[in-house]
């Protein structure tokens, strides 16, 4: 069966919005090499809307590089209950929100490579609940900001255990939590 792995990047103090403003200075060649074997190991990409409205801006527009390549390639699955602009990064898929815990079911059963999710939000929080999602790998950037939208919320609380540890040479840490075997 095929594993549902969110990927997130976090501040020191636990905060993940606009990682382009504090990420990007941190882009080891060993950070991006284990970005690389980890994006390539999974062939579908589990989005929420909102992140992929984002999404869908930048990334149609990269190309030219393994790593974008795989990307924009790969099956784009977004989670929403109002309208998406699915043209605007081909391939995409629309899950609905109402039937996300059998679509996502049903595409974890399916032969092929690892999902990957982008960022952790309420999508992850169901996923965890629902006992779909498989990973949580946070990225822990050596950077404090004091405040913006937080890693983990309320709805988030369920059981991990740490599975491995990751130190690159710019001084970012993943830590991967699989859920807890009780």
């Amino acid at each position: 069966m095929r594993k549902i792995i969110a990927s997130t990047y976090t501040t020191l103090d636990g905060f993940i919005d606009n990682p382009h403003e504090w990420s990007l200075s941190y882009n080891s060649e060993d950070a991006m090499a284990y970005a690389l074997a980890l994006t390539t190991g999974c062939d579908a990409l589990l989005l929420g809307r909102i992140t992929y409205e984002g999404m869908a801006q930048a990334w149609p527009n990269m190309g030219g590089n393994p790593y974008s390549d795989h990307v924009n390639a790969i099956t784009k699955y977004v989670v929403a209950s109002q309208p998406v602009d699915t043209a605007a990064w081909n391939p995409t898929v629309v899950v609905p929100g109402d039937d996300l815990t059998a679509q996502i079911t049903k595409l974890k059963e399916q032969d092929g490579g690892d999902i990957l999710i982008w960022g952790n939000g309420h999508l992850t929080d169901h996923l965890a609940t629902a006992g779909l999602l498989d990973e949580y790998r946070v990225w822990i950037y050596p950077v404090l900001k004091g405040r913006g939208e937080p890693l983990f919320r309320p709805e988030s609380v369920t059981g991990i255990e740490l599975a491995d540890t990751t130190t690159f040479t710019s001084g970012v840490t993943v830590l991967t939590y699989k859920p807890a075997s009780d």
